[in-house]
């Protein structure tokens, strides 16, 4: 029997109750002067990536971004070779115009149809009355009628051209919109504001339909992942009162709100059967920054710096002076 099956659960088990052992190290190691009602954690400052792929197949003609360039949220980013697509919508454009030709066309033989209509009414109008005088023979009544039921079904035969024409134009118009927004497709724009974290292709290569050119990072959207014993993580509430204190911004501290609460515990002992067991359960908890602190500071915390985030269980305690923003 292969020792694969057992070595990669082995693998896993191990790396869970070292991340475990050396979060609960972590936590008891408590900075000296915090106060009862603030609890901490240590994590490193993360932000959400977006790729920026493409919807279609395609030859790359140009990549507009680099690594580290800011794009705004919409700005194009890449383009496709999109010859063949122009081409497509020029040709689909001609049969919409050429559609609508002929249903004017068509509609012209109705409006004739319809005075045919009319003629032949009149004129048979005209030959009952005289054949009640006995100023025409019957044979004349009933060529008339004849040519009344004529004009009738071309009128028929015209509104139905007028209706095929119609959908004639509808189908056009719709195969020319589908290859406009194919080849709107073609320019890959950027879904969020952020930096260009990763160029993933360069010009001249061929991306498969949802290929990837770029990797955007959101410099509004970043956070810190910490864990959190038991005890703790349950007096922990959704959008509570956080600051986070990268290693390498040690005098600014950020504003921060907790954004998750782990439903369940990580890093469970197989059995829980006393009380310093259940002490060592952890749960992940997620403190976002405030979006417009990193807005005015852009440049200063950046993804991947290391940091304690430090969260509030009760607002009645102060922060301490440290971890005080703007005096409060």
């Amino acid at each position: 029997m292969s020792t694969k099956r057992f070595v990669r659960p082995l693998v896993f088990a191990l790396l869970a109750v070292s991340t475990a052992s050396v979060g609960f190290y972590l936590y008891l190691q408590r900075p000296a002067g915090l106060p009862a009602g603030i609890v901490y954690g240590n994590g490193r400052l993360e932000a959400t990536e977006v790729d920026v792929a493409s919807k279609i197949a395609g030859r790359l003609d140009a990549v507009l971004a680099r690594e580290g360039d800011r794009v705004e949220a919409g700005a194009v980013v890449a383009r496709l070779d999109a010859a063949e697509l122009g081409a497509q919508v020029r040709a689909a454009e001609a049969q919409v115009e050429q559609a609508r030709r002929a249903l004017e066309q068509s509609q012209a033989g109705m409006r004739k149809s319809r005075a045919d209509v009319a003629l032949a009414g009149k004129t048979l109008q005209r030959s009952e009355e005289l054949v009640g005088r006995g100023f025409i023979s019957r044979n004349k009544l009933d060529t008339d009628q004849t040519g009344m039921a004529g004009a009738t079904a071309g009128m028929a035969e015209a509104q139905g051209r007028v209706g095929a024409a119609d959908a004639g134009v509808a189908a056009a118009v719709a195969r020319l919109e589908a290859l406009q927004a194919t080849l709107a497709d073609s320019e890959l724009k950027a879904p969020i504001s952020g930096r260009v974290l990763y160029r993933l292709a360069e010009p001249g290569e061929v991306l498969a339909a949802g290929g990837k050119a770029l990797t955007l990072v959101d410099l509004g959207d970043m956070f810190m992942t910490v864990y959190l014993p038991t005890g703790e993580a349950g007096r922990v509430a959704l959008g509570g009162e956080a600051r986070i204190v990268l290693d390498a911004l040690p005098q600014t501290p950020i504003p921060a709100r907790v954004s998750f609460v782990a439903a369940k515990a990580q890093f469970t002992p197989r059995e829980v059967e006393t009380r310093g067991e259940r002490d060592k359960l952890m749960f992940r908890v997620k403190v976002r920054a405030d979006p417009a602190w990193l807005a005015a500071h852009a440049d200063l915390a950046k993804a991947g710096m290391p940091g304690v985030a430090y969260l509030r269980l009760d607002a009645d305690v102060a922060w301490p002076p440290a971890l005080r923003i703007d005096g409060q």
